[in-house]
């Protein structure tokens, strides 16, 4: 694969970041944190992956990187996001993606979902707040469905569900493009 590959991430609990690092440990590529990104930096590369969170069903920092881009000569060649929820909800998943990008998006630019997990120990305390408070919610509710039931449990304490093998798509539409 082309060593001219930049994965800029924008990580708060750090599954985005370990994702993005894992992604330039097979391109052979450059991990950098959003912060870091500049129109001049993003255009001396062939390529450039954008890696973010999903944080109350928006995709963090996406308005910014779109602007960022804009100011570049090279365009997006991937995103992949983040989040707590498994690879296996592909219809709320797909909701995700339709609620984030515009229809051009949704055509052209692949996007690829990477379960991780939670921290609840990197969160701030208005994201531990609204957790806490949702799973409360879900605790005193009655006659929870067997999924409610699944993700009360799941968001009670931190976790992590990240793993090499959910890279494989991206990869593979890397080498192939």
């Amino acid at each position: 694969m082309s060593k001219s590959i930049l994965i800029l991430y924008k990580s708060k609990t750090g599954f985005t970041k370990k994702y993005a690092d894992m992604i330039a440990e097979e391109t052979g590529g450059t991990a950098m944190d959003f912060k870091e990104g500049t129109p001049e930096l993003l255009s001396s590369f062939d390529r450039v992956l954008l890696g973010s969170r999903m944080h109350a069903g928006r995709i963090e920092g996406l308005p910014k990187v779109r602007r960022l881009f804009l100011k570049s000569s090279v365009r997006l060649s991937a995103l992949f996001v983040t989040g707590a929820m498994p690879n296996t909800e592909r219809k709320t998943i797909e909701e995700m993606w339709k609620n984030n990008l515009n229809r051009e998006e949704l055509s052209f630019l692949p996007h690829f979902y990477l379960q991780s997990g939670l921290c609840y120990e990197k969160m701030n305390f208005t994201d531990k707040a609204m957790m806490k408070v949702f799973s409360f919610m879900l605790k005193r509710k009655n006659n929870k469905t067997p999924d409610e039931i699944g993700f009360a449990e799941a968001i009670a304490h931190s976790y992590d569900i990240s793993s090499r093998e959910y890279l494989g798509p991206l990869l593979k539409h890397l080498s192939e493009n």
